[in-house]
This record gives structure tokens, C-alpha cells and sequence, in this order.
């Protein structure tokens, strides 16, 4: 059976999560930055960091991951949070993958599934009150579109605004080509005489830029 993460006292990642976005991104999350650069002391802070790494906001060896960096962007942090719970609640997205819309009640039911709990088991509701509390900070939605202040068309902040995204011409099956670019640098020697131009243009001209066809 699954081993959900969760909390003693729910609230305190909603405590965690507001600071850790006001606070310096940290070389190492230790139990010190927890009790004394996130001020959440005690148990509770002592429980905060095995909760973080379970949920990819912290690796093995306390390095912010690139899912707590993402947090700390406001433009980034919903979709932050959403991933994190998909991975520290990865066995019920392995039977719900929405299981993040469901409602209390069914919510329940599915970690008591998953772990073997017994149905009014305490574990099983701080998992709900935890997860419930995260869920807070997550957009499950994806990036949206940003809304540019021209009133244009509507762009993805992850995608250029002058990238080409048109269609490749379709190959043939008649003939498969294949066409390639490059750029040739030159270092010309200090030189008057003509014949050592006329010399490495020719050269150019027959080793590199003749048509194959």
C-alpha cells in the first residue's frame, strides 16, 4: 500500500509556501533555514523538509529543485505547485489523474484506497486537509495565454513571439532532398598579389560551391 505524504498540522505549508516566496533562494533547505529564515519552529519545522523533498520541492541533498525556483515566479508558481503534487500524490494520479478535482468526500475514499487506511483513520484525513491546503497554490490549467497590451493576438510566454511555427514543405516522393546552409569565415593573407585571391576564390568555387545536382 501507498504512503501518502501529509502533515500534522496542515496549515504550516501554507506558511512555509508564503515565506519561501519572500525569503532568498537558499544553496541548501536544512532544518536552520526552516526554523530561522522561514521563522516555523519546533516540530512543525522540523517536519517541513521531508514534506518539501517528498513533494520535488527539495532533492535528497536539500538543493532547491527547479520546481522550488518555478514557485518563487509568480508567473510560474500554480503550475509549480500542480506538478509537485503530481509527484508527492503520484499513486492517485496512477488511479484518478484528476484526482485533484474531486471532492472532499471522494478524495477521502481514494486515499483510504490507496493506502489501506481504515476508513475514519486520522492519517488519512490530515493527507486530505495537507493535499487540500496545497491545492490552494496549484493551477492544474497549464501556462496560459498572455493577453498583450496592444489588444493583438493572444501569446504563450513560453513560446518567441517572432518564431516561425508554419509547416514544412511535404517531401516528394519522386526525390528526397535535403538542403543545408553555412557560413564561411575567411582569414585573407596580407597580400597585393592578385593571383593569391584569384588562387583561394577558385579553390572556394570548386570544392565548395559547386551545385551537385
Amino acid at each position: 500500500m501507498a504512503s501518502l505524504p501529509y502533515l500534522a498540522s496542515p496549515g504550516s505549508i501554507k506558511t512555509a509556501l508564503e515565506r519561501i516566496r519572500k525569503a532568498a533562494t537558499p544553496d541548501r533547505v536544512t532544518t536552520d533555514f526552516i526554523t530561522t529564515k522561514l521563522a516555523i519552529k519546533g516540530g512543525t519545522g522540523f517536519a517541513i523538509l521531508p514534506y518539501l523533498k517528498k513533494i520535488g520541492f527539495v532533492g535528497t541533498d536539500g538543493t532547491p529543485t527547479d520546481l522550488y525556483k518555478k514557485f518563487r515566479n509568480s508567473a510560474t508558481a500554480g503550475s509549480a505547485v500542480a506538478d509537485a503534487i503530481k509527484i508527492g500524490y503520484r499513486e492517485l494520479l496512477q488511479v484518478n489523474e484528476y484526482f485533484y478535482e474531486l471532492d472532499d468526500q471522494k478524495l477521502l475514499d481514494l486515499i483510504i484506497q490507496v493506502t489501506g487506511a481504515e476508513s475514519d483513520s486520522s492519517v488519512a484525513k490530515l493527507t486530505l486537509s495537507t493535499l487540500k491546503t496545497l491545492k490552494t497554490f496549484a493551477d492544474f490549467d497549464g501556462v496560459k495565454a498572455v493577453e498583450p497590451a496592444d489588444g493583438g493576438k493572444p501569446v504563450s510566454p513560453l513560446v518567441p513571439a517572432d518564431l516561425n511555427l508554419t509547416r514544412p514543405p511535404a517531401v516528394t516522393k519522386e526525390r528526397v532532398g535535403l538542403n543545408l546552409s553555412y557560413t564561411i569565415n575567411l582569414n585573407l593573407p596580407a597580400t597585393s598579389d592578385q593571383a593569391v585571391f584569384n588562387a583561394i576564390f577558385r579553390s572556394l568555387k570548386e570544392h565548395l560551391l559547386t551545385d551537385d545536382e
